[in-house]
């Protein structure tokens, strides 16, 4: 079925009727019209890949482009901004081309799995306090607020250099700029200008006081001739870090926690052989179906997916969590498996820009399950998974609350 034989276009976000549950759409989507058309809630429309061959495609293409700030690019929501994908802010950080690897190769080397093995210790000395304090309030209790939001963030702030007093602060401000719908645009607004003041006066701070983390080393770099990223880039690059460093990971926790919890038997076969908890993350990235908007490509020029050819001018928004449960890449894919390997999921993206962060998230969620695990291990949820709710309104899917005894 091609993209023109959709008799009525979707709204999209495709809402599902449970929290860790797919909507139905996608796979009817995935077997009958792979390439559909959808309307935003800007009221724009934009083309749903959902495919897994499709999406990993239009990913790694390197002439296609993250920015919606083209004319006739898609707004993700009626915003003045359009969302942060359509803000100005996108601009700063190059895309494509030299460029773009050059700032890869920069913030990269601060992210590679062998740092992420040397942060482990002080990863788990947060994710212990945290679960400490969290057990002393007592129970029943949300994981969510008590070890989800909180370890994320402190990590990425510890990185950064960011004072630990000003910490809690991140949570709002990423929270108002990966808005949907929850805030207003002058909201979301107001939130950017925050963080971007607060990470100018951060960087001036660095500059004249440096200390042993990223942002200073990369102000290091910048005052030496050659590689070095401009005051804005610098910029950019920590607000950018501070929201994706918090707000994917922060809500994947409650979710992967959620998924294990939901069926006893995945977490006592975690209980009995804790080697598994690399495989179990990885099936927890590719299973979950609350990941939220998918990621926005625009194209700059035709570009053939599938069956279909897709005009310049094109907004187009790769589904990965509906890509992952592809009957076509993952055998048995709506079954989770907490042995499957090779597992290449599409959560971080594909190509020249996967996720940065990614030995990050992975080891920040592995590092959560290890002390649960050994911490808590009559862990269960609180009420039962279908009153589990999801947030709405933002490029990031997640839960509400995770409600727990133990």
């Amino acid at each position: 079925m091609s993209q023109g034989d959709v008799q009525q276009t979707l709204s999209y976000p495709i809402p599902s009727e449970a929290a860790l549950e797919p909507p139905e759409e996608w796979g009817r989507l995935r077997q009958e019209c792979p390439v559909a058309k959808v309307r935003l809630p800007s009221g724009d429309e934009a083309t749903l890949l959902t495919r897994y061959d499709d999406v990993k495609q239009v990913l790694a293409d390197p002439r296609l482009t993250r920015r919606l700030t083209a004319d006739d690019a898609a707004r993700l929501t009626d915003s003045e901004s359009g969302g942060v994908f359509n803000s100005e802010m996108s601009n700063v950080i190059p895309d494509r081309g030299e460029e773009h690897l050059r700032w890869r190769r920069l913030v990269g080397k601060w992210f590679t799995a062998r740092r992420m093995a040397a942060l482990r210790p002080r990863m788990a000395a947060m994710a212990e306090q945290l679960l400490d304090e969290m057990v002393e309030r007592g129970q029943p209790a949300d994981l969510k607020a008590g070890l989800g939001f909180p370890l994320p963030v402190y990590v990425i702030c510890d990185m950064l250099g960011v004072p630990a007093d000003d910490r809690d602060r991140f949570s709002r401000w990423s929270d108002m700029m990966l808005t949907l719908t929850r805030y207003t645009g002058e909201e979301a607004s107001a939130a950017q200008l925050e963080f971007f003041t607060y990470m100018s006066e951060l960087v001036t701070a660095k500059r004249a006081a440096p200390g042993d983390d990223l942002l200073s080393e990369l102000i290091k770099e910048s005052e030496g001739e050659g590689e070095g990223l401009s005051d804005m880039q610098l910029i950019v690059t920590g607000v950018g870090l501070l929201v994706a460093g918090h707000e994917t990971t922060a809500n994947m926790i409650g979710k992967m926690v959620s998924m294990l919890l939901d069926d006893r038997t995945r977490w006592e076969e975690l209980l009995a052989d804790p080697s598994l908890v690399r495989t179990a993350v990885e099936e927890a990235l590719r299973f979950d179906a609350n990941a939220g908007f998918g990621l926005p490509r625009y194209l700059p020029e035709e570009v053939e997916v599938g069956d279909t050819v897709l005009p310049r001018g094109t907004t187009v928004i790769c589904n990965m969590a509906a890509a992952n449960r592809d009957d076509g890449a993952f055998d048995d894919a709506d079954h989770m498996d907490l042995r499957r390997s090779p597992n290449p999921h599409l959560t971080f993206g594909s190509g020249a820009h996967s996720c940065l962060g990614q030995a990050l998230a992975r080891t920040e969620l592995q590092v959560v399950l290890e002390v649960l695990l050994r911490r808590l291990p009559t862990l269960e949820l609180a009420v039962p998974t279908g009153e589990l709710r999801q947030v709405d309104g933002l490029v990031v899917g997640g839960l509400s609350e995770v409600p727990v005894r133990w």
